[in-house]
């Protein structure tokens, strides 16, 4: 019977965040227009160099809205306040949720007035308030918690102490940019996050971990609301509102699971796709070439033919696939 009723509980939260994040999305989406909180489509890579082919592809996309993460991140906001908070499993990631949406939401705001040498906030800038915010809840996960060690599948738990505080900072940082730069065309990034939340959510659920199973649950609903509109032709954009919160809880999640080893599988897209511009950048700046026609990855594949939505559904196969893995290598692993 507690199974049952915990299992109600998770579909019946699920629902109430779909439900209300469709309830509110038309009052944002008038809101967006109305105000044209639009995405500055780029014409230069990160060191100044002219990149035609970003308006090739995305020229149709101009005037569209950002912002549009504001919808899961919200609505998973106000439902964990009302129905699920819990200082051992939700209060951490509530907070890293809130704080780089937050963050997220000022750099694309500052990209919407087309400030800044980037159009937003500086590289340097960013990285300060994400270590910041990273920080802080690497304090909580290690002194208020108690995470001191390391689960390895198949090999056994590694005491790593008070390094963890810096484990901790590189994973959500890492994670946050890594879903930022997948977030580039219409439906890659919302659909490949709801398959590594359903992922975290299941293996939450197999741990006994319920309150953090009804916390990706939350994300989940208000994340199928946000596909809903934002699959192509896209509605809105994520933004960084979206892409800094989903990515930075992401990773949250997976170390509250003490699965981060899985995350490695299960967020291998969002990994290639941040090593891909990463490699082109090294390139570029060290040997004067480019490794891909464009970066990241989804835009090579655009410049050499590939369809949006051909990209994106076979990115979401990919995902469901790693994810099947990452699922099996999280709780076999634990010895569940």
């Amino acid at each position: 019977m507690e199974n049952t009723a915990e299992l109600i509980k998770i579909f019946s939260l699920t629902f109430l965040s779909f439900l209300v994040a469709m309830i509110w999305t038309p009052f944002l989406t008038n809101f967006l227009y109305k105000y044209k909180v639009a995405q500055q489509i780029r014409d230069k890579s990160w060191d100044g160099t002219a990149v035609p082919v970003y308006k090739k592809f995305h020229a149709d996309k101009a005037g569209t809205p950002s912002m549009g993460g504001l919808i899961v991140w919200v609505t998973a906001a106000i439902v964990t306040l009302l129905f699920n908070l819990d200082r051992g499993q939700t209060w951490l990631p509530l907070f890293v949720l809130v704080s780089t949406g937050i963050l997220g939401a000022v750099d694309d705001v500052l990209n919407m007035k087309g400030k800044g040498a980037i159009k937003g906030l500086g590289i340097s800038s960013k990285f300060f308030w994400q270590i910041l915010i990273a920080g802080l809840g690497a304090w909580w996960f290690y002194y208020k918690l108690g995470f001191d060690t390391l689960h390895i599948p198949a090999v056994g738990d590694f005491h790593i102490g008070i390094w963890y505080l810096l484990f901790f900072v590189v994973v959500v940082i890492a994670t946050a940019n890594a879903v930022n730069i997948t977030d580039g065309l219409d439906g890659l990034a919302g659909g490949l996050l709801a398959i590594a939340f359903s992922s975290y959510a299941t293996i939450a659920y197999v741990q006994g971990n319920v309150g953090l199973t009804i916390f990706c649950a939350t994300i989940i609903g208000a994340l199928i609301t946000f596909l809903w509109f934002n699959i192509n032709p896209a509605r809105f954009f994520m933004g960084d509102t979206g892409a800094f919160a989903m990515g930075s809880t992401l990773a949250v999640i997976a170390l509250l699971t003490d699965s981060a080893v899985a995350l490695i599988i299960i967020g291998l897209i969002f990994a290639i796709e941040a090593a891909s511009s990463l490699l082109q950048r090294f390139s570029k700046k060290f040997f004067k070439r480019k490794i891909f026609i464009a970066a990241p990855l989804h835009l090579h594949l655009q410049a050499i033919g590939w369809s949006e939505p051909k990209i994106v559904m076979r990115f979401w196969l990919l995902g469901a696939i790693l994810a099947i893995i990452g699922l099996t290598v999280g709780v076999v692993g634990m010895g569940i």
